[in-house]
């Protein structure tokens, strides 16, 4: 067989570099890539596959940081045994090893999803709050605004009251300061900050309180980490400006609304319709 007609065969197996049964699989149901969307898409074995796999991926991965954890902490163990002569000195410090792992994760621990992490001031607060659920108050976290672009980092209700929090870690070389009912960063003023922490609040008091059929009061705040402050708590525009640390200080302080268990609830499920989650 002569050049020409090997190379009409060898092009006529072939369609831009693909061979031939891949071309035909592109003409009837497009793009090779695609087979396995495809296939899950087809029925509810191939989503189901599909959820495994997903499953599977998450629990390995956790797996994996079980296993590291707890074999630095055996590895801790042995080495302080061996140098100590001491296997009971050699066992506490590989336990105290892995209670220190976790408790390192549970601090880390958000109920935000992962592809949406909070910044470290709102997984700070939202530490805080977990003690508080346990008091029975309920909160909600990253809830937006409808019509705007704002949010509420952290909507708490309980028997106090109900709260809008947001949480903002600024730089704590510069002082903080308050200056004819004016906030200031250093030299930098922090009223917009204020303004836009007070709307949102009365933006969601409206709101929810149009839901529910009666007026609720918000208190609008912001939980500040990084600068020293000279107080605890400061009302400043009508937003309590608060140390970071103290959060669960100021929920438990001030005026109590002395709201009962049905109006909790009532509250929070409101809040959870009208202010739709931002993640």
């Amino acid at each position: 067989m002569d050049r020409t007609t090997l190379s009409s065969v060898q092009s006529a197996s072939r369609v831009n570099g693909a061979p031939a049964d891949t071309a035909q699989q592109q003409k009837r149901g497009g793009s090779p890539f695609s087979t396995s969307r495809t296939a899950n898409s087809r029925g509810p074995q191939g989503s189901n596959g599909a959820a495994r796999k997903t499953y599977g991926a998450l629990t390995s991965a956790t797996g994996r940081r079980m296993l590291v954890r707890g074999a630095v902490a055996a590895a801790v163990g042995v080495a302080a045994g061996l140098l100590t002569a001491d296997w009971r000195i050699g066992a506490t410090l590989g336990i105290g090893t892995l209670v220190a792992f976790v408790v390192h994760a549970s601090r880390r621990y958000s109920e935000v999803p992962r592809w949406r992490k909070p910044n470290a001031a709102q997984r700070r607060t939202e530490a805080q709050l977990r003690l508080m659920k346990r008091l029975g108050y309920r909160v909600l976290h990253a809830r937006g605004i409808p019509g705007g672009n704002g949010q509420i980092d952290h909507f708490v209700v309980g028997r106090r009251g109900a709260f809008a929090i947001d949480s903002e870690s600024w730089d704590k070389r510069l002082p903080l300061r308050n200056k004819l009912e004016k906030l200031y960063h250093g030299k930098f003023s922090k009223n917009e900050r204020i303004d836009e922490a007070l709307e949102e609040a009365r933006t969601a008091q409206k709101l929810i309180s149009e839901r529910i059929g009666r007026e609720i009061d918000i208190r609008a705040s912001l939980a500040i980490y990084g600068p020293s402050m000279p107080w605890d708590s400061h009302n400043l525009r009508g937003v309590d400006v608060i140390t970071g640390t103290k959060v669960r200080k100021w929920l438990r302080s001030g005026k109590s609304q002395n709201l009962s268990e049905k109006e909790i609830e009532e509250i929070y499920k409101a809040a959870e319709e009208v202010l739709p989650a931002r993640y």
